[in-house]
């Protein structure tokens, strides 16, 4: 997927003006927050269990090396292979030739947020494959040709009114005034089929467990099951930073995951894949192999975006972002929307291509007081602001610079500043200011109120 974040401004305006996207955006509210703070009143144990989340991925960061290597080890034991891709380019690759050189081409595709990452899709469909999304959500935006909106819902922007539209001109069936059980219904028939001539198949991985060489997915459908034991060749696609020590510290995080996503107490299916079939197994694939995907994670490693990497996808950040709720995913130009998406696109991407995603937060620390495992999507967002600044990708450098000459010399500052207010108050009109030269962006969403009679530092002063 092309990112579109560097027209950032330009998308939420044109998500701010659409009434389908707001009037879904307001179920959203009302959906994942509602139900993740009623899980939680129910597990008074959270706040030390996300203390201790956060410790195991800390941990498993400053040893990252050694338990990626016991990974491989038990994947190659268990029968399976591991492919190493440092890129985007050499996961699309890897993948492809995997497919070609078995002669495979009927891909299903279970959700794997890293294979949108890597544009896994474009570049199967390119080498000839047919792939299918397996995720009603994800199976839906591709037939929409859209980008997931929601990293956990991917097509949460969706009335039922388009989807019943995109099945009717996709299938042999008028699906235009269908309920949401009779859409249901028409994704399970015509998904069916695709999963009996499935020759391989693609999941993502929310755990990889070093111990054993397994790899964990969870599901509220049963699509990743059938995906990766129907097919003749299962791959998992996962970034290096998934990977888990043992069975027991993966209980930790599903028993917070969940809750923390969709507000259940475990999905419906948590299924845990562990190489190819076994002469005694009745079914299951006959080639298994893992791409372990770096794409940029490694450099995060060493610098002040590593707590990043802590990230376990849950989606909390994003449901309970004002920012988010206001424009949806979309208007990030990426596959990682939300606070987590405003980190981690100019990381990836590169800043030249997302300066304006950390500027699109208030800064309410919601996002770090509801990630299960406490990550400081604050501070990094401040971090980049100013990197950005520092690198000239953010606007009004001038009048910053100006501003920190005048606020490093406190006289003149505040001569000139009493001018300038003198001024101001001389303009308002009914207490309001009139557009000023240079404030035309800032005013398009804000009214700009006259500035007080008297100035806080004045008022100081004649208090003491």
């Amino acid at each position: 997927m092309k990112s579109t974040s560097v027209h950032f401004h330009a998308n939420a305006r044109a998500a701010l003006n659409d009434p389908v996207l707001q009037d879904a955006l307001k179920r959203l509210k009302a959906g994942f927050v509602v139900k993740r703070r009623e899980a939680l009143e129910g597990l008074p144990d959270f706040p030390a269990m996300r203390e201790a989340a956060s410790a195991l991925k800390k941990h498993i960061l400053d040893h990252l090396d050694i338990y990626l290597e016991q990974y491989e080890a038990a994947v190659r034991r268990q029968g399976g292979e591991v492919h190493w891709a440092e890129d985007a380019e050499q996961a699309r690759r890897i993948v492809a030739d995997l497919c070609q050189r078995q002669g495979l081409r009927r891909v299903l595709k279970g959700k794997t947020m890293v294979g949108e990452e890597v544009g896994l899709n474009e570049e199967l469909e390119a080498a000839g494959l047919e792939v299918v999304e397996t995720d009603l959500g994800e199976y839906i935006i591709q037939l929409a040709k859209e980008p997931p909106s929601h990293i956990i819902a991917p097509a949460i922007h969706k009335t039922r009114g388009q989807v019943g539209e995109l099945f009717s001109n996709a299938h042999d069936n008028d699906m235009s005034g269908a309920n949401a059980p009779e859409l249901v219904a028409e994704a399970r028939r015509v998904m069916r089929r695709h999963f009996l001539a499935g020759e391989v198949g693609i999941t993502g991985a929310n755990f990889l467990i070093a111990e054993t060489g397994s790899n964990i997915i969870v599901t509220n459908e049963g699509n990743g099951d059938l995906s990766a034991t129907l097919p003749k060749m299962h791959i998992v696609v996962a970034g290096i930073e998934k990977v888990v020590p043992t069975l027991e510290d993966a209980t930790l995080l599903l028993r917070i995951l969940a809750r923390s996503a969709t507000g259940q107490r475990m999905t419906s299916y948590t299924t845990l894949h562990t190489g190819p079939k076994r002469t005694s197994d009745r079914d299951g694939p006959n080639a298994y192999h893992v791409v372990l995907v770096d794409n940029g994670r490694s450099r995060m490693l060493t610098g002040p975006y590593r707590d990043m990497l802590h990230c376990i996808r849950c989606g909390a950040c994003l449901n309970h972002c004002p920012v988010y709720g206001a424009i949806g995913g979309h208007a990030y130009g990426w596959v990682y929307p939300g606070p987590m998406g405003s980190v981690l696109t100019p990381l990836i991407t590169g800043l030249d291509q997302a300066a304006s995603l950390p500027q699109a937060s208030s800064l309410c620390g919601r996002c770090e007081a509801v990630c299960p495992v406490a990550i400081p999507l604050p501070r990094m967002l401040r971090e980049l602001r100013f990197d950005g600044f520092d690198q000239g990708h953010v606007s009004g450098r001038g009048l910053l610079r100006t501003w920190a000459f005048l606020a490093c010399r406190p006289r003149l500052y505040r001569r000139i500043s009493s001018l300038l207010l003198a001024a101001a108050r001389g303009l308002a009109r009914r207490g309001w200011l009139p557009a000023l030269p240079g404030t035309g962006a800032w005013r398009r969403a804000r009214d700009l109120p006259a500035p007080a009679a008297q100035s806080f530092s004045d008022w100081w002063r004649r208090r003491q």
